[in-house]
């Protein structure tokens, strides 16, 4: 009999194989332990004292110009006329269409207690910006849409990865059982860039994602039942139902997608009640109704959504997200009118949002969240066929938030001097998310998800701080 012998080089391949071996065991298994979590929607605990419970987040697609509305630069009037110098030319997404440097079309106001100077063209923001903290030196990482939306989204300029609102409610579910934790409200008129990736849970379980709610008709489709029964038969039947369920479901344990596909039939059946009243804008009194602009087409569709919030978050839905259509605010033609047209559909049902939450006692506990994907360039872009706008600016630009925990009246951070890039008290797309979850009670360096038996973060491995300035 021929024994085979042993050398070195085959030694150190089999035991190469084996520790890949283990490392593939030692990863599925923590993907099947993970999977077989049971993650839910039920309320949690935070890693402190909260200063927010909810978090509404209005974004406004496609890169509002910060020297247009938040940011007065007197000396774009002095430079006006002259070419840019080659450190903006350099990032210019469209270099064939460079213009020279241009001001503002429109005055800046000062409003409130606070004196703070905004544009001319938001008068109803305007007074409630005792209420607000600007953020002046916002900066971002690249100039496309998509990857810049993926940052703001999700921390990374890569898609796949949780969104914001999917990790809030990961961290701390909700307070309501009837309703969806994440809510997204998008706009009738069209899907923002990216479309549904906005508000995905990635690689957490799908219980995570956002939910669609139509602001024109019914908020959900097939919300209604085909016909009305008795309450004791409807029950009987999700009894039934919930004892068929349940064999199968403990027959594939680790199946994320089933379990999130049961959980979400038992939550449509729970909102047959609660989402058909939460949503009922009816119920409002005239003057609500008007305070938001629902009696104005150009105000109509944005101030249904910005109500809706309100009722949503009133209820204790977590996290809602409201979207503009399309991307309106990228402004690289026609900026003196497509600006007004932003302004007008967006200002009012605003502040109505902020001035109703307050007067209710929910602006302490909430969280309000404003601001695109980056700005836009102090010079301006030539369009063959229109008139001048701006390009693409992520160096620097202005975002906002109120409410839960925010010192209202405040500006934090400055641009240079013709409002191109940020370089006072520079705040990162990193720093602006850990803020949020600070303010929730959520620490950013422990808020983890385990994934390939790696820690994964909402602010990944980046450097981030919560922006202490602006706190109250």
């Amino acid at each position: 009999m021929r024994t085979e012998r042993t050398t070195r080089r085959g030694f150190f391949t089999r035991m190469i194989d084996g520790v890949h071996g283990a490392a593939l065991t030692s990863l599925l298994t923590a993907d099947h332990a993970a999977a077989a979590h049971g993650y839910d929607l039920t309320p949690k605990r935070p890693h402190f004292d909260p200063r927010a419970k909810a978090v509404i987040h209005l974004f406004m697609n496609g890169g509002p110009s910060q020297v247009d509305l938040f940011d007065p630069k007197p000396a774009l009037v002095k430079h006006a006329g002259s070419a840019p110098g080659r450190d903006i030319v350099n990032q210019i997404e469209f270099a064939d269409q460079i213009g020279v440097m241009m001001p503002s079309p429109f005055g800046f106001k000062r409003y409130g207690k606070c004196g703070m100077e905004m544009t001319e063209l938001l008068p109803h923001l305007g007074s409630v910006c005792d209420e607000i903290a600007f953020i002046r030196s916002m900066h971002g990482e690249h100039f496309n849409h998509e990857p810049s939306l993926y940052l703001m989204h999700s921390g990374r300029t890569l898609p796949g990865r949780p969104s914001l609102g999917a990790w809030v409610t990961y961290g701390l579910g909700s307070e309501n059982q009837n309703l969806p934790a994440y809510v997204v409200l998008d706009d009738p008129k069209g899907l923002p860039i990216n479309l549904t990736q906005n508000w995905q849970s990635g690689w957490m379980p799908p219980v995570y994602q956002g939910t669609r709610f139509r602001s024109e008709g019914l908020p959900l489709l097939n919300l209604q039942p085909p016909e009305e029964l008795p309450s004791p038969l409807v029950e009987a039947q999700r009894d039934l139902l919930r004892s068929l369920d349940e064999p199968h479901r403990s027959a594939r344990p680790g199946f994320g997608e089933l379990d999130a596909r049961i959980a979400s039939y038992e939550l449509a059946a729970r909102m047959q009640l609660s989402a058909t009243d939460a949503l009922d804008l009816s119920r409002e009194d005239a003057a609500t109704q008007e305070m938001y602009g629902l009696n104005d087409e150009a105000t109509r569709s944005y101030g249904r959504r910005c109500l809706m919030a309100r009722r949503l978050v009133e209820r204790g839905v977590r996290f809602v997200q409201i979207f503009i259509e399309g991307q309106i605010w990228d402004n690289h033609s026609n900026l003196e009118k497509d600006l007004k047209y932003c302004c007008g559909k967006t200002d009012k049902p605003i502040a109505a949002l902020i001035r109703d939450l307050k007067q209710r006692g929910l602006l302490g506990t909430t969280l309000i969240l404003w601001g695109g994907e980056f700005g836009r360039m102090p010079v301006s872009q030539i369009r063959q066929g229109g008139t001048a706008g701006r390009d693409h600016g992520p160096a620097g630009f202005t975002t906002w938030m109120a409410g839960g925990g925010i010192k209202g009246g405040t500006v934090h951070g400055a641009t240079d001097e013709i409002g191109h890039r940020a370089v006072e008290k520079r705040v990162s797309v990193h720093d602006f998310h850990a803020t949020m979850l600070h303010l929730l009670g959520l620490r950013f360096r422990d808020l983890t998800y385990e994934r390939h038996s790696l820690p994964e973060r909402l602010t990944d491995q980046f450097a981030a701080r919560v922006v202490q300035e602006i706190l109250a």
